[in-house]
């Protein structure tokens, strides 16, 4: 395991090559470190404590562990000790190694080879750039090494924190219900206390939803920090999920971090129609994405009570 600095003038992140993962995203302002991702404990957290990991070779879950396809049947196994679905792909889980570094930017690689636990062969690339205009994007590509076709998809997990006043914005046109097990039920409509078509506070109570055909671009807000930060997707993530846990999951959630998790696929999608738009790669074939997260100041209002962007 090795850990990785990246910084410019105004920007800092430090990313570990165990599991993929981001420790930290930090705007500096005015002499402050602002936190635009959860901040991990320490250098050996896991990835369940830190403020963003990679989905490949793609995200969420698949219901009783197995698909069909092109005429064959394919098993998982569980690859954590709570949960009885293989959950997440691999990569959140795994070594990953330096292929190139400077001040500003990391690339990542990461192989997996067809074992017990998943039927899965492939090669995944993970960069991260700090960007002059007080940005961080992270790119991510999935090759097939198999010998077979197989469905793929590609995700990032974000922990974002979550005040008081914390405020998501992220369009979509479809919700899908929670079910047993954490997976997803049917498409419906966006509930209002979830509908994120204009800013809003996150629920006071669960969530664990997808969110169907976002439109590529979101905003979470902090006014008590001066800042927003503005998340926009390529075309190939069309969906998204939001997750806000409880003390029954985890008795130490203090309503501080919420997830926003764009995805170029449904949850479960190997066994919806047309996939659920994972993406078929035959052996070879390359699928790949990314993601761009800038920080926006904000000022403070006459009236010291609200915020309006700076510049606007």
């Amino acid at each position: 395991m090795s850990m990785v600095d990246l910084n410019t003038r105004t920007m800092s992140a430090r990313i570990s090559t165990k599991g993929g993962i981001v420790l930290g995203f930090w705007w500096e302002r005015e002499g402050a470190r602002v936190p635009l991702l959860r901040e991990a404990p320490g250098d050996d957290a896991g990835p369940l404590q830190v403020g963003c990991y990679p989905l490949v070779p793609f995200g969420n879950r698949v219901k009783d562990n197995q698909f069909r396809f092109d005429g064959r049947d394919y098993r998982f196994e569980p690859n954590t000790d709570w949960d009885r679905h293989y959950l997440h792909g691999d990569g959140w889980q795994g070594e990953w190694r330096i292929e190139r570094q400077d001040a500003r930017s990391v690339a990542l690689a990461f192989d997996q080879t067809a074992s017990a636990t998943t039927p899965y062969s492939y090669s995944a690339i993970q960069c991260f750039t700090l960007q002059e205009d007080d940005a961080l994007a992270l790119s991510l590509s999935v090759t097939n090494t198999g010998e077979e076709a197989l469905p793929f998809g590609l995700g990032w997990h974000p922990y974002f924190p979550m005040t008081p006043m914390t405020t998501l914005f992220a369009p979509a046109r479809k919700y899908w219900t929670e079910v047993a097990d954490w997976l997803p039920g049917e498409a419906t409509t966006i509930p209002g206390d979830v509908d994120f078509s204009e800013p809003m506070g996150l629920p006071h109570h669960w969530v664990n939803n997808g969110f169907e055909e976002w439109c590529g671009e979101a905003e979470v807000t902090w006014p008590e920090r001066g800042v927003k930060l503005s998340l926009t997707a390529d075309p190939l993530f069309r969906h998204a999920f939001v997750f806000v846990s409880d003390t029954s999951f985890d008795p130490a959630f203090q309503r501080d971090y919420f997830c926003f998790e764009p995805m170029s696929h449904l949850a479960n999608g190997h066994q919806l129609p047309e996939l659920g738009d994972l993406k078929v790669l035959s052996p070879g074939e390359t699928l790949e994405g990314g993601i761009r997260l800038k920080a926006i100041p904000l000022l403070l209002n006459e009236d010291s009570t609200a915020f309006a962007l700076a510049g606007d």
